[in-house]
């Protein structure tokens, strides 16, 4: 009778862990789906909205793909959410396995993004963005993403070339534009309206230091997204750990459905 006790005790302490995880992965999981399901409707309203804010977001190609990577961000937490509950909630092996392993990839690829980061370091230095803003800015050419890229840096920023205006020199862009010594991306601008105008676009682009943004954009850019950067390294190592929770439940509720 002891031992039979004793084997019903523990198989009521089983189920009742098993049940605790099973309800601690659905509220988990329904987080993850209603934020999934938020961003999907942030990415949708923004491509159409018919108010306009579509064309904003558009006339800036940071922005633009700013939409898209929101919105497969939104699709898989949604995917990884609706798979998770259904598959705790209903004891659905299946679900639970895809589960894990759509868990278990998305981890590996997070993983092999911070070793590519980490070989390939010295391609964020300044040396290196102003080799290749010499050799592959051309100014007003809209259509060449590398161009459209830096115009849309230099205005949203308020800054010019990668450590100053003296970038442009010896570059592809002085030999397409001999008469200016800057691109019209690095001209101040005043608001006027509610549109923005340039102060004296002329003097500007003739080299006038008055009328011209002269900090660099490499150290704008670092000093805007400073706090961002540490905010986005803690917030990975908590994702990183919450991947490794929900992949240890997975196969914990996996292992002990019957």
């Amino acid at each position: 009778m002891g031992q039979g006790e004793a084997s019903a005790r523990g198989t009521t302490m089983e189920g009742d862990c098993l049940s605790c995880i099973k309800y601690l992965m659905f509220v988990f999981n329904f987080l993850i789906f209603l934020g999934g399901s938020f961003l999907l409707g942030v990415g949708v309203w923004v491509l159409v909205d018919p108010t306009g804010f579509r064309e904003i977001v558009a006339a800036n190609p940071l922005l633009f793909t700013g939409v898209y990577i929101i919105l497969g961000m939104g699709g898989m937490l949604f995917l990884l959410g609706f798979l998770g509950c259904c598959g705790a909630i209903r004891e659905n092996k299946c679900l639970l396995l895809f589960f894990f392993m759509l868990i278990l990839l998305i981890f590996l690829a997070e993983l092999a993004a911070a070793i590519l980061a980490f070989i390939f370091r010295e391609h964020l230095t300044r040396e290196y963005f102003t080799k290749e803003l010499k050799r592959h800015y051309q100014g007003y050419n809209n259509t060449d993403v590398f161009t459209s890229t830096w115009n849309a840096i230099m205005t949203t920023f308020d800054c010019c070339g990668v450590n100053s205006p003296e970038d442009f020199k010896d570059s592809l862009f002085k030999l397409i534009n001999p008469n200016h010594m800057v691109p019209e991306a690095c001209c101040q601008r005043a608001s006027q309206t509610g549109e923005l105008a340039y102060i004296s676009q002329e003097q500007c682009l003739s080299g006038s230091m008055m009328f011209r943004n002269n900090k660099g954009c490499y150290s704008a850019v670092v000093d805007y997204f400073e706090l961002y950067i540490y905010v986005a390294g803690a917030l990975a190592i908590v994702v990183l750990t919450i991947e490794l929770f929900a992949m240890v439940f997975a196969m914990c509720l996996f292992r002990g459905i019957q």
